[in-house]
């Protein structure tokens, strides 16, 4: 069975990887255009692009999927199943009439609900208990494809989205492979999705970022976990960005926004309190919360955000 793959991010080289180490014919991969980066805005491969380079696979990174280029290209690579993990490119009709087998997706939510870019920030963001992935059949709809299998895991109260997309990425691969094995055997029972069950979730913006304390504690905790990579909530202190990565629920009562133990950074929401565990100031590097009270003056009753 020859296997094209469509990915781009760090997410889909776990299931990429696992097609690899299991032996499965990968006759190509798609993946987004190099983009600059970093300070010299170096021209940087994809980390799926890396890893197919590694395994002398074909790479092939088409500007639009909507041209007979990258129709013929695929055309080229005779899938009998396309694999898209991430890629960030919807498929037009042509390619997902393409391959005798199908397209299969692999999403990082239980579908129906967290359709969209965003899945695993938004499940933190709203205070989840439970997460998981959803392999399903590819349409023209954004994620609305008939599911094929789902496997879930249990969000941790202090989980940050980081945390969450490592795990949610190798939980991925292990039930691609249980999909594929299946395909290749014409066992799969396709399952349609309940509409009316379905949530969108859209890319971050950095609006999001910054906290109102005037919300419950948890809601605060829940925005610093899941924005923990990007945009990573913040707010301000005599007028410089703070960012905050890590947190914690904690005990306290105080106007929101005030610093209840300037040795712990406790600081009052609406209800409750959180204290702050990992920490950037504006000009300065992430460290330990502790660490960066020692060399910062915070006053015990001080209002943050203001």
């Amino acid at each position: 069975m020859k296997i094209v793959f469509m990915g781009t991010p760090e997410f889909a080289v776990p299931c990429l990887d696992a097609l690899i180490q299991k032996g499965y014919e990968v006759t190509g991969v798609f993946t987004q255009p190099d983009k600059p980066k970093g300070r010299g805005y170096k021209l940087t491969p994809p980390p799926v692009k890396k890893l197919a380079l590694q395994h002398n696979i074909p790479v092939f990174q088409p500007v639009s999927l909507k041209n007979d280029e990258a129709l013929e290209q695929l055309k080229s690579c005779a899938p009998d199943l396309i694999i898209v993990v991430a890629y960030g490119k919807l498929l037009p009709k042509t390619i997902l009439e393409l391959p005798p087998l199908g397209c299969i997706n692999v999403h990082a939510s239980l579908l129906p609900k967290y359709r969209g870019a965003g899945p695993i920030q938004w499940s933190v963001l709203n205070g989840e208990a439970e997460t998981g992935v959803t392999t399903m059949y590819m349409a023209e709809g954004l994620d609305t494809g008939d599911m094929l299998e789902r496997i879930s895991t249990p969000i941790g109260e202090n989980e940050t989205a980081d945390e969450l997309h490592d795990r949610l990425a190798e939980l991925g691969a292990k039930v691609l492979l249980s999909t594929v094995e299946k395909a290749e055997e014409r066992k799969l029972k396709p399952e349609p999705q309940d509409d009316s069950l379905s949530c969108y979730a859209p890319m971050l913006t950095k609006e999001l970022s910054l906290i109102d304390f005037h919300k419950p504690a948890q809601q605060v905790h829940n925005l610093i976990r899941g924005l923990s990579s990007w945009p990573a909530a913040h707010t301000m202190h005599q007028g410089k960005r703070l960012k905050i990565y890590e947190s914690r629920i904690s005990e306290g009562k105080g106007a929101p926004g005030e610093l209840l133990d300037e040795k712990r950074f406790i600081v009052a929401c609406g209800d409750g309190a959180v204290q702050f565990v990992s920490v950037q100031y504006e000009g300065g590097k992430r460290m330990a919360a502790e660490d960066f009270l020692r060399g910062k003056h915070f006053e015990k009753g001080e209002i943050l955000g203001e």
